[in-house]
């Protein structure tokens, strides 16, 4: 069944806004009375985005509305309480099988993991409070522009559950095991600044310079040609995740190819 197009109205009732200029597309989570705390919508709404999105865009910039990023789930979903009209949060998956339990989390993750598609570039403009899920949000894009009061935290631990957003991974590879066990294992908050020292951050601005630096790095990012930015955030993945030194070669090899053969592929027409 084909996905339908993105409406105003369901990612409204999701928390979340969506404006497209041009190749750029700008995500706003959009509760800020409470610090843009995440449900079951605002996945469904994120994942919308992402099934949707015009090919034509080549950058996505996330951020939140009001003094956070995002501080993590909203609490209705440890309460029991009715979220997104379902009751239950997430004591709810305990009463499905397991399959659709698993199925369930994994339509959750699809909402973070579109956006290391080397397809795009993606930046996560983070003030405030980015803690577990908006941790997890921030870590999903390429980019992190920080303000100087911007604090990540891992808090699912102390909450006796575990990162299941698609976190851990990215976290391992910009920051390596030690660091991010110590993270995850004693929920503490990293500030900005050490953010930026140990790799989590790109840049720190002050809160007002926040739009000017992201809009900077937007412009820096759509200056090269698109198919060589898809190509290179592509080669950058693969030797990320650990291949052989030959297996990479051979990747850059057959990348390079395909931008000549499109080189050619232009000539031809022109």
């Amino acid at each position: 069944m084909p996905v339908p197009a993105i409406d105003a109205g369901v990612l409204e009732r999701g928390g979340v806004r969506l404006a497209i200029s041009g190749p750029l597309a700008t995500i706003t989570l959009d509760r800020p009375d409470v610090l843009n705390a995440q449900t079951p919508a605002t996945w469904q709404a994120l994942r919308h985005i992402g099934e949707q999105l015009d090919p034509d865009v080549r950058v996505v910039v996330v951020r939140g509305s009001g003094r956070a990023f995002s501080a993590g789930l909203d609490r209705r979903m440890f309460t029991g309480e009715p979220v997104d009209g379902e009751p239950g949060g997430l004591g709810a998956l305990l009463s499905v099988p397991a399959a659709e339990a698993d199925a369930k989390i994994a339509s959750y993750q699809a909402a973070f993991t579109w956006l290391s598609d080397p397809a795009r570039v993606t930046i996560a403009a983070v003030q405030g409070h980015a803690i577990g899920a908006g941790f997890q949000l921030a870590l999903a894009c390429d980019f992190r522009v920080l303000t100087e009061d911007a604090q990540f935290c891992m808090a699912e631990t102390g909450l006796g559950l575990v990162p299941d957003l698609g976190g851990t991974l990215p976290l391992v590879r910009l920051v390596g095991y030690s660091r991010a066990a110590e993270m995850c294992v004693t929920s503490r908050r990293v500030p900005a600044a050490e953010a930026l020292q140990i790799g989590l951050a790109n840049s720190v601005v002050p809160a007002d310079g926040l739009d000017a630096a992201v809009e900077a790095l937007v412009a820096a990012v759509l200056k090269p040609v698109a198919g060589a930015v898809t190509e290179t955030l592509g080669l950058i993945a693969s030797a990320a995740s650990g291949v052989s030194y030959q297996d990479q070669l051979a990747l850059e090899r057959a990348a390079q190819l395909r931008r000549l053969q499109s080189f050619a592929a232009l000539s031809a027409q022109s």
